[in-house]
């Protein structure tokens, strides 16, 4: 196992739910795609906001298709501060 699976096994247990339904190559994908096309502190509310999704009956796969997709599409005019030198 890795400090990953350790981890949301870990945190499964703690929130009564299964290890084996958390998708989660499709959330740090997601978190990357989000984070690196629109902005960091992007990532995590979106995650947030696609487990919400998902608690409400959302496939995970196509859900975490369509928020990447709008994550690759997103305007950069709207997106992180090209100048900023943290900026992905």
């Amino acid at each position: 196992m890795t400090v990953m699976d350790d981890w949301v096994t870990a945190v499964c247990a703690e929130l009564d739910l299964d290890p084996a339904a958390v998708p989660v190559p499709a959330v740090l994908d997601l978190a990357r795609d989000v984070a690196h096309q629109v902005l960091r502190p992007g990532a995590p509310i979106t995650a947030y906001l696609f487990g919400l999704a998902v608690g409400r009956g959302a496939e995970p796969a196509d859900a975490a298709a369509r928020l990447s997709a709008l994550a690759g599409a997103w305007p950069v005019e709207l997106g992180a501060d090209p100048t900023d030198p943290t900026a992905p």
